[in-house]
């Protein structure tokens, strides 16, 4: 009897055995791709992007059959946005084992994550962070599908010297990473084309009350204005400008191009001008791939959506070329180019894009925008 019952319980514990084995080899076959931005905070609208974006990649990558047939798993983290936050986030990556991340989004997020990842051989491609530092530190496994502020910032600055042609042009950024670092491209690039600022000055975050700095403004007799920064203090910016009769044109970076601004700024947000990157939805060739967006009631026109998708795809079209090692990835995605619904792409050796374009739209009061004329 005992020889039958310790029998039994050898082929339990065998069958057991091999039925975690099997689910460990399941869960190993996964290749894991953290999704790591604001998915709560005041700008979880752009984490909504991203994710939303991110997901889509994995969806139809994993529909046509994965990678070799592994399939990608996306795992959602949240920083909230928070330079303090973020490293926790990229510690969690790091301790989960997991090789690949598409984000952070906001570049003071991004910055102290993309050490953590590098050091630990992690690739990171962010799909949003634009301050030039974050590459400029020779790095080896950290990349970004959109382009800097060296670029943005320039652009602007020339659509304002060009196009608005102050008598005051007045400067103002949130004294984080991404708003000054912008609003100082800006400057310089006014400033070499002879135009200089009456005002660069910075507000802190999560300010709601800007009578005095307005106040300021009307004194210095802007009639241009720059902003620095995200779209919760732009709106509350817009708004209360409008209400104490300042009259001035203004612009900012594509941290500000969101439907929520219109809903904090109310009428006051017609006429802004907006730096972002193309419209890529608006592409013949992402028509299909726009619909799948549609169906599925997303919205394809966020400014980081599509640079989501493709921040996937690159890591997944190396991972298919060179097998799931991330230093193999990271070499892979210096030397290579891979076509994306973002276009043709390829990295310098900092792990920045080769080529990539910021437009001037014109941003209405109904959420909808158009080229700058």
């Amino acid at each position: 009897m005992k020889l039958r019952q310790n029998l039994r319980r050898s082929v339990l514990v065998t069958a057991v055995a091999g039925a975690l084995a099997a689910l460990s080899a399941t869960a190993s076959a996964d290749i894991r791709i953290a999704i790591a931005g604001p998915i709560t905070g005041p700008v979880a609208q752009y984490g909504d992007m991203q994710m939303i974006g991110a997901e889509m990649a994995i969806e139809r990558i994993n529909a046509a059959g994965g990678i070799k047939g592994e399939k990608l798993v996306g795992v959602k983290m949240d920083d909230a946005c928070e330079p303090k936050q973020a490293p926790t986030v990229a510690n969690k990556v790091v301790n989960d084992g997991i090789k690949y991340v598409v984000g952070h989004l906001c570049s003071g997020a991004t910055k102290p994550a993309s050490a953590i990842y590098d050091e630990n051989d992690i690739v990171m491609v962010t799909p949003a962070a634009t301050n030039d530092a974050i590459t400029a530190g020779g790095m080896k496994t950290v990349f970004r599908t959109i382009g800097k502020d060296s670029q943005q910032g320039p652009t602007a600055g020339r659509f304002i010297a060009a196009t608005l042609k102050p008598k005051a042009l007045a400067i103002i950024h949130d004294k984080q990473s991404y708003g000054q670092g912008i609003a100082d491209q800006v400057r310089v690039t006014a400033e070499a084309a002879g135009i200089k600022p009456v005002m660069f000055e910075g507000i802190n975050k999560g300010d709601t009350d800007f009578s005095a700095l307005i106040t300021k403004l009307k004194q210095a007799g802007a009639d241009v204005i720059y902003y620095g920064g995200y779209h919760p203090e732009l709106g509350l910016l817009l708004r209360q400008a409008a209400e104490q009769g300042l009259k001035a044109k203004w612009m900012g970076p594509e941290g500000v191009g969101n439907k929520d601004l219109n809903a904090i700024a109310g009428d006051a947000v017609e006429g802004l001008y907006v730096t972002l990157p193309q419209d890529f939805s608006s592409e013949p060739a992402n028509a299909a791939l726009v619909q799948a967006f549609k169906d599925k009631k997303q919205d394809p026109t966020g400014p980081f959506v599509l640079t989501s998708y493709a921040a996937v795809q690159v890591i997944a079209d190396s991972i298919a070329a060179v097998g799931n090692d991330p230093k193999k990835v990271a070499e892979h995605l210096h030397k290579s180019s891979f076509k994306t619904p973002i276009g043709e792409l390829a990295f310098t050796a900092s792990g920045d894009l080769k080529d990539f374009k910021f437009v001037v739209y014109e941003w209405h009061k109904d959420a909808s925008k158009t080229p700058a004329q």
